[in-house]
């Protein structure tokens, strides 16, 4: 039986252990993480083995690195004129510029948050099936400031939720377009707790709208400006599509020519096999999230929040309420207490 001598046996025994430890390396450094893959620390590993043609890739890397891209969303011209057509004497005698959750009544908008190419190019960037749960129709620029979506819907794990903007007019300057500032979806994500603001000791969202979100604007502006972030404002045709990172610092131009329309529709996107939150009515740290109500809207079906594949109920805009112990006893009757102690059981 051939022997290695003493000497080589133990280099082919350390050659192999460095084998060994570049395949488990390489294992490791591809491993599935909980976050788009977009976002991932292993993104060019894994869009290099990936295989997709040239214009695939392209689009995935300018997404994963610029936290936007515009596409074609494949919408049939006479779906567009539905919705404006359909909303126009909404819009008027309602005196707004927003209308919120239109699918519910118009067929032409839940066609546009539903559109094919749309959920197809998604579930591309994300790898998992998105879920359009909110649609936004505007008649005019909204003039926004700039803001993060991510501060109004957040997902567990963080980041699995877009935004889909679709021009149904020519879109340019003078209307009021949307500016946006690419690879600003790197930074964290900025909660109320940062501005040393309690999210959920407000009732609504209106509440908390009221009360604390131009602090919340100011603080972003602030941010823009110290980070030097560079502006781009959006031209787009009419049909043309643009899908954003959920953390993605973006917001309206004001309207320099007056009376001018700009009819647009925004979809948010969640993705499955999360707990979807409101973080402008939550408090992580003392255990009061509120978990969102989430209904998708292609099949019209609710979904459930997830966390790590166990369902978690819908708690709205209701919290854990702390009462010292010995008040506790005293206020509630003890047969209460067990039947409370079972339900949440």
């Amino acid at each position: 039986m051939f022997k290695f001598s003493k000497a080589i046996e133990n280099e082919y025994f350390f050659v192999n252990l460095y084998h060994l430890n570049l395949n488990f390396s390489l294992r490791m450094a591809t491993t599935t993480l909980n976050t788009p893959w977009v976002e991932s620390p292993f993104f060019e590993q894994e869009i290099e083995q990936a295989g997709y043609d040239s214009a695939t890739e392209e689009l995935i890397r300018r997404y994963a690195e610029d936290g936007y891209v515009v596409f074609d969303p494949q919408i049939d011209g006479s779906v567009i004129d539905a919705v404006v057509n359909g909303l126009k004497p909404k819009f008027e005698a309602e005196h707004t510029n927003r209308i919120q959750d239109a699918w519910e009544y118009n067929d032409a908008v839940k066609q546009i948050a539903a559109a094919p190419r749309v959920l197809e190019v998604l579930k591309l960037l994300y790898r998992r099936e998105p879920i359009p749960f909110q649609t936004l129709n505007f008649s005019t620029g909204s003039q926004q400031r700039t803001h993060s979506d991510s501060i109004h819907f957040n997902s567990i794990p963080e980041r699995f939720m877009c935004g889909v903007w679709v021009a149904l007019e020519d879109v340019h300057n003078g209307n009021g377009p949307l500016h946006y500032y690419p690879k600003s979806h790197k930074l964290p994500f900025y909660d109320l707790s940062i501005l040393g603001l309690k999210g959920s000791t407000s009732k609504s969202i209106e509440e908390m709208l009221t009360k604390y979100y131009t602090r919340y604007e100011d603080f972003i502006a602030e941010l823009v400006e110290n980070k030097k972030l560079d502006k781009k404002v959006l031209n787009i045709k009419k049909g043309q599509a643009l899908i954003w990172s959920a953390n993605l610092l973006h917001g309206g131009e004001p309207i320099s020519h007056a009376g001018s329309t700009r009819f647009t529709q925004v979809n948010h996107f969640y993705f499955e096999g999360c707990a979807y939150y409101r973080p402008m009515l939550t408090d992580m740290a003392i255990e009061r999230i509120s978990i969102q109500k989430v209904v998708n809207i292609a099949t019209g079906k609710e979904v459930k929040s997830q966390y790590l594949e166990k369902d978690i109920d819908h708690i709205g805009y209701s919290y854990k309420v702390y009462l010292p112990a010995g008040l506790m006893r005293s206020l509630v009757p003890s047969g209460v207490r067990q039947w409370v102690k079972k339900l949440r059981g």
